[in-house]
């Protein structure tokens, strides 16, 4: 295996085991053998195959995205921004999602566009919540990316047929061909050979799920050594719907059923009792989830669209909850969501303390990582694989680089990253992803998206076409008016 030695770094963020953080070492180097980190410090003077200048440049750790849904999520660009259900607490999941979405054919070209985007904001670890489909698990490995696959699956589907009540179409016999699907899909992860692929069992969310479909999700995850995840504590309609059927929050009913604990990932997780936007002061759910050792994929920029946000990143980790961090939505850019969980999470609480940059960094790194149950993720240091990005010191918006993770979250964001490295290979050289025919696979997602948006109509309650649902921001006219002759 080839050994690489990248020298005289400006800045490494490195892992210190001994401290359980992240640390700043200086004028340091970065050695990798293989697809493995095996020195990270000043003085390396061992044997090395390829030897790199550092000077310059901040190495990071590759930040891990816990949440996301490359398969769709790109396709709603000009449409999702601005609409939300406003007798459905204002959210766009019950009237909305169904109606645009991508067909299963069209995934492909979608899924690589959020990837390239995704590996240009230092991601190298991605969790795609997605629908089991052929050449999927293909598709993940040849972007380069190192990648966690959920299968979605479950038993029923939302829907509304006035845009103010929501119901659910139960289909058993759909759930359980979803169930085998997705776990011929994980199985098929976990034999690739690109070594790169894992997987997450996904009982897709709280409220599309009975409880029996839980245990034996739970079961399959269980015996697979995988962890699981379900979108929950994502709507105030998902809340009230779940104390309707059991006379428990949705926190209280994974409880009682069993699937709240260490092995659960919970998708969102906003919406506790104590929520300002829910008021039952009839539960503690905050406390039942804390001593639960369950773990949160928080996702500011979509409930933001739509004024909500989670009471608060720093909350629920000085508690000593796990949290990490996902894209959900477009774009998929991870420095730019780190951003944003710092601000709500502040402006949110009146109290810059509950927003910090350790919180999200670490929540974006060692945080997804342990999530992931990868200890070998999400920090720079000896024995971590060699996942990592390369960040221009000399970006005019990088200056001054008094504090040099600050200035590349709150100011230079992606710009900066100028190389990106996954499992010692490099997929991102000088900003230009190697991996992905990016032109190409956004003319197919172009493609997509006029496909779907013709038939629209069909699937919306009220017969509304795109700009029915979603009014652009400006008519269109053919010219303006005149002010005055032109000589």
């Amino acid at each position: 295996m080839k050994t690489t030695k990248i020298a005289g770094l400006d800045h490494v963020v490195a892992w210190d085991e001994s401290e359980q953080r992240h640390v700043y070492l200086d004028k340091a180097d970065l050695v990798f053998k293989g697809n493995e980190v095996v020195h990270v410090g000043p003085g390396y003077d061992g044997p090395a195959d390829v030897t790199i200048d550092g000077k310059g440049f901040m190495a990071i750790p590759g930040l891990v995205n816990v949440h996301s849904h490359p398969f769709s999520e790109p396709a709603n660009k000009g449409l999702t921004e601005e609409y939300g259900s406003d007798k459905l607490g204002q959210s766009s999941l019950y009237e909305y999602l169904t109606v645009y979405g991508l067909n299963p054919e069209d995934a492909g070209p979608s899924s690589l566009v959020a990837i390239s985007e995704l590996l240009k904001s230092g991601v190298t670890t991605i969790t795609d919540l997605s629908m089991a489909r052929p050449g999927w698990v293909d598709d993940l490995a040849r972007s380069g990316i190192r990648a966690v696959v959920c299968p979605m699956m479950r038993q029923g589907v939302w829907f509304t047929k006035n845009g103010h009540t929501v119901d659910y179409a139960w289909d058993e016999k759909a759930g359980e061909k979803a169930f085998e699907a997705s776990m011929k899909t994980l199985d098929e992860a976990a034999k690739h050979p690109s070594g790169r692929i894992s997987g997450m069992v996904g009982p897709a969310q709280i409220d599309t799920c009975r409880e029996g479909f839980f245990k034996e999700a739970l079961q399959e995850a269980r015996k697979r050594g995988l962890p699981m995840q379900t979108h929950a504590c994502q709507a105030v309609v998902e809340f009230h719907e779940i104390v309707r059927r059991h006379g428990k929050t949705p926190i209280e009913w994974l409880n009682d059923i069993g699937v709240l604990g260490p092995d659960l990932v919970i998708g969102h997780g906003i919406f506790l009792n104590d929520h300002p936007q829910i008021h039952y002061p009839h539960a503690n759910d905050f406390e039942m989830l804390r001593d639960s050792g369950a773990s949160v994929a928080h996702c500011p920029t979509v409930f933001a669209r739509r004024g909500m946000v989670m009471n608060s990143i720093g909350r629920y980790m000085n508690a000593g909850i796990t949290v990490g961090i996902g894209t959900d939505t477009f774009p998929h850019n991870m420095l730019d969501e780190i951003r944003l969980v710092c601000y709500l999470a502040r402006v949110f609480t009146g109290n810059y303390k509950m927003g910090t940059t350790r919180h999200a960094f670490e929540s974006a790194t060692v945080g997804g990582a342990k999530m992931l149950r990868r200890p070998d993720l999400g920090r720079l240091s000896p024995g971590a694989k060699a996942d990592f990005s390369l960040v221009d010191m000399n970006h005019p918006y990088m200056q001054p680089s008094h504090e040099p993770v600050r200035s590349l979250i709150y100011s230079a964001g992606d710009r900066a990253i100028r190389h990106v490295y996954v499992d010692g290979n490099q997929v991102v050289k000088d900003g230009k992803v190697l991996t992905v025919d990016v032109e190409a696979a956004t003319a197919g997602l172009v493609e997509a998206q006029k496909k779907r948006l013709k038939t629209v109509s069909q699937r919306d309650w009220a017969g509304r076409d795109a700009d029915g649902l979603s009014p652009p921001v400006y008519a269109t006219k053919e010219r303006l008016p005149q002010s005055r002759p032109v000589d």
